[in-house]
């Protein structure tokens, strides 16, 4: 007698080819979505602000498509559109459905909820005074973060190494490194010469206090057996301070870099918002101010683009000093 066959179904396999052309198009598939979804509610909007809105997505839907075609010739492309077109798709929905819940429905009040269309026409109409008030807040940033950096280093570097100064400075970061920086602005106002030299101040007290204290715990963690092999060899004070311990701590102080930049970010705009007359967060001040709250999101697009690339790069440096720890953390 013949064993009977196996009745369970088998599930039916699509081929990669199909997988991979869906995913593709999901992209020009949600922006045509999109566009429809606004061409349909935005018949009470300024032509020129949904000329500008169609536009975008008109440009969206002829560069996916022309980027699936030529996926074919690049595996590179390929790789990068099957990583990040999920991403671009779930964004462009996200967009709809903004666009519907402001414009359409209405369901979020005016106009401290604006549409999508009307934040694209402000970076539009303000991409000069955009493109400047960025500039503005990122030599600010630079300055601010760079003389934190600097100092955070020494001041980690006494710290941790000797024990004298560890004895007279764990208490003063205790007392001030807790302390936010953007406390000190009526301080810093009254003694500083400008808007900009206090601003520049506040920066670096966000970014020395995490510098110092990653920084001290990495040298003073050292670990002992290095510095008695290189105290063997003959090395002096100043070799096992610079190529021993530091190099040592370089971890712990990428952390502390990554920790000062973030409150950099914050007290940057805090600080513009209060007395320098340029800049992003001076620009958010100023907009809304005149109810121009499409401005305001404008605004927070850029931060949000600025300060991304600023951790991208610093991610870029980390990855190209500590070769070993490449990938352990992403950006």
């Amino acid at each position: 007698m013949e064993p009977q066959e196996d009745l369970v179904p088998t599930a039916i396999v699509e081929p990669p080819s199909a997988l991979r052309w869906r995913t593709m198009l999901a992209v020009p598939f949600a922006a045509g979505i999109a566009l429809t979804a606004h061409t349909f509610i935005a018949n009470r909007e300024p032509p020129l602000e949904t000329h500008s809105y169609r536009l975008l997505f008109i440009e969206v839907i002829a560069v996916s498509i022309l980027l699936a075609l030529l996926r074919r010739f690049s595996p590179g492309l390929r790789r990068w559109m099957a990583n990040m077109w999920p991403i671009f798709t779930a964004a462009i929905v996200s967009v709809c459905v903004w666009d519907i819940v402001t414009l359409g429905l209405r369901m979020l009040p005016l106009p401290y909820f604006p549409g999508p269309s009307a934040v694209l026409r402000s970076l539009i109409n303000d991409r000069v005074l955009l493109l400047d008030s960025t500039w503005h807040s990122l030599v600010l940033l630079l300055s601010g973060y760079t003389l934190g950096v600097i100092g955070g280093l020494i001041s980690g570097i006494c710290i941790g190494w000797s024990s004298p100064i560890r004895y007279w400075g764990m208490p003063l970061l205790k007392v001030v490194g807790p302390i936010p920086a953007t406390a000190w602005i009526p301080l810093t106002m009254v003694l500083s010469p400008s808007a900009t030299v206090s601003s520049a101040a506040l920066i670096a007290l966000a970014v020395w206090f995490p510098v110092t204290m990653l920084t001290a715990s990495g040298i003073s963690n050292t670990r002992a057996s290095y510095l008695d092999v290189a105290r063997t060899l003959g090395a002096g004070r100043a070799y096992l301070i610079f190529h021993v311990a530091i190099p040592a701590a370089v971890p712990n102080i990428f952390i502390g870099l990554f920790m000062g930049l973030g409150a950099s970010f914050l007290t940057l705009v805090v600080a513009e918002s209060v007395g320098v007359k340029s800049g992003l967060g001076w620009y958010v001040s100023w907009a809304q101010g005149w109810a121009e709250y499409g401005k305001v999101f404008a605004a927070l697009i850029i931060m949000a683009a600025f300060f991304s690339t600023i951790m991208t790069v610093l991610f870029k440096v980390r990855d190209r000093v500590l070769v070993w720890q490449k990938g352990v953390i992403k950006w």
